[in-house]
């Protein structure tokens, strides 16, 4: 017997009165599936049963329920301006710290750090490629020299770069005085190894951390 046959078969008298039929007409057996799934299906108020029948799929709504959201610390901690760094003289050497020798592992650090970033310095290297290389290199701890400036009492200016600002170069002398030199207008000599290289001080107006992200061109000019 299929399927189909099996829907349309007649119920047995026997189960007539238990099932609540009392004949097999359609309209009988219609009254007993509606009465059927009246007593099955909870009553509800928003939708009706008649109109939920004739429809083939019920779609049932669910929501999550929501969470309670936790009030997140959107402080980050903020560090110092620069008008409190001032206040606190923080970028400020000491006096008693002022001395060229206290400064010379640091030149000596540096300049490995130059033949390391130069793939070692030859007498046959490029002054270009060098050059290139200093532009976007730390240079704290280099040896500068002021061989031209509009200022004349810088020219002749030698010792170890102990501060970079964006405007001026901090260098302390062998005779333990901290010089404060301006970028703009002057040119310096880095010596390494014999190796002595010119840069252009306004090629340097800049920090050091935005100096090694930007492109430079090898030659450069400069008003005297």
């Amino acid at each position: 017997m299929d399927a189909e046959a099996l829907v349309r078969a007649t119920i047995p008298h026997t189960l007539e009165k238990v099932l609540g039929v009392e004949s097999q007409s359609h309209s009988k057996a219609a009254a007993f599936t509606e009465a059927f799934l009246k007593n099955s299906i909870q009553q509800t108020t928003r939708h009706d049963l008649k109109s939920m029948l004739t429809h083939k799929a019920v779609i049932l709504g669910y929501t999550r329920p929501k969470k309670e959201k936790t009030k997140r610390n959107s402080k980050k901690a903020k560090g110092l301006n620069a008008r409190q760094k001032r206040a606190m003289k923080i970028f400020q050497i000491k006096p008693e710290h002022q001395r060229y020798e206290l400064f010379l592992p640091l030149q000596e650090l540096w300049k490995q750090y130059i033949i390391d970033l130069c793939s070692g310095l030859k007498p046959t290297s490029s002054p270009q490629f060098v050059q290139q290389k200093l532009l976007k290199a730390d240079l704290h701890g280099a040896i500068l020299t002021v061989v031209r400036s509009k200022c004349p009492s810088y020219v002749g200016t030698t010792g170890i770069l102990v501060q970079e600002f964006k405007h001026v170069f901090k260098i302390i002398t062998k005779e333990d005085k901290l010089k404060v030199i301006p970028k703009r207008n002057s040119v310096f000599a880095v010596e390494i190894d014999g190796f002595v290289s010119h840069i252009y001080g306004s090629k340097f107006e800049q920090r050091a951390s935005e100096r090694s992200a930007k492109k430079f061109k090898v030659r450069g000019t400069i008003d005297l």
